[in-house]
């Protein structure tokens, strides 16, 4: 996924223990896996900011936005077994299933008429990577600031470009075809945004 290359080593160097974090959110997802509820209620609390965020920055509304955090914690719930340690933190997979349900529900709805967008400020951006593996997670609370000044200050075109890739689930192609410009180009933009950003994550 486009914005793949900017997790990797994102907690390095945060205070208190990530990996402790994650170790207690797979435990917690094995729980749910037994029927235990008050698990679910712990992945909840612990998630539910980071889950509404993303979904709020897809979809520009808020009630599409709690929508789809509903039917997160409900598929969380149904497929806790499916949950595999080995591919990603249960916050990754929690951010995988939110990113693939708002944007299939964005796609449902662009043949009606758009929302008002939704200040772009007020959702809490927190950009998952469905790829990452055990020794990647999602973008901190801490980093997110700079990382959304970062993204913001970027030059139109690869903003826009990323923006559509990872927000909208739109192809490199698709992409050209939308800004009328040579694939090669949108691919360079995005590369380029892409070592801007991740820039910003580790100096």
């Amino acid at each position: 996924m486009v914005l793949g290359a900017l997790i990797d080593d994102a907690d390095t160097g945060r205070e208190g223990a990530p990996a402790d974090d994650r170790v207690a959110d797979r435990d917690t997802v094995q729980r749910m896996t037994n029927g235990e509820p008050e698990a679910l209620a712990t992945i909840y609390d612990q998630h539910i900011r980071a889950v509404f965020g993303l979904a709020m920055r897809v979809l520009q509304n808020e009630g599409d936005a709690e929508d789809v955090v509903l039917e997160v914690f409900s598929q969380a719930w149904t497929q806790a077994k499916r949950y595999d340690a080995t591919r990603g933190s249960v916050a990754s997979w929690l951010l995988t299933i939110t990113r693939s349900l708002a944007i299939d529900r964005l796609r449902s709805r662009r043949a009606g008429p758009d929302p008002p967008p939704h200040p772009p400020d007020t959702a809490v951006v927190e950009l998952p990577d469905p790829a990452l593996d055990a020794e990647h997670d999602v973008l901190t609370v801490a980093s997110t600031p700079r990382l959304r000044a970062t993204l913001t200050a970027l030059p139109t075109i690869q903003r826009d470009a990323i923006e559509l890739a990872y927000f909208e689930g739109l192809t490199p192609t698709q992409i050209a075809e939308r800004s009328d410009q040579p694939l090669g180009t949108v691919a360079s933009q995005i590369r380029t945004g892409l070592v801007k950003l991740r820039e910003a994550l580790t100096t």
